[in-house]
């Protein structure tokens, strides 16, 4: 009877979870944008024929009409906003944690 031994090495390094983050965040960070872009462009594209105050945001895209009463039309959900610059943040950040990971692994 053999006895059972002690697993004494490590865990394997796994340098592509940072990318995997990185490639996910900006993919909702693009999906986002997509969205903006189809309801400001696609949805809300006669908008401005029919609405005397048009504001128009750039980035992410967005085209709203606000009326003489302060309610707005065509706006982005207010989630849009929030999570596309904060999955482009993450994007960033993670790709920069994946480069550090690499380069100390390439030191050893």
């Amino acid at each position: 009877m053999t006895r059972p031994t002690p697993n004494t090495h490590s865990l394997p390094d796994r340098p592509n979870l940072p990318w995997g983050a990185s490639i996910a965040s900006l993919v909702v960070c693009l999906f986002t944008w997509v969205l903006s872009w189809g309801k400001a462009y696609l949805i809300n594209d006669d908008l401005p024929n029919f609405c005397s105050d048009v504001r128009r945001g750039s980035f992410p895209p967005e085209v709203a009409c606000v009326s003489g009463n302060g309610t707005v039309t065509g706006a982005n959900a207010w989630w849009v906003d929030p999570l596309f610059f904060t999955s482009g943040v993450l994007s960033v950040v993670f790709a920069v944690l994946a480069l550090m990971v690499a380069s100390a692994g390439r030191k050893r």
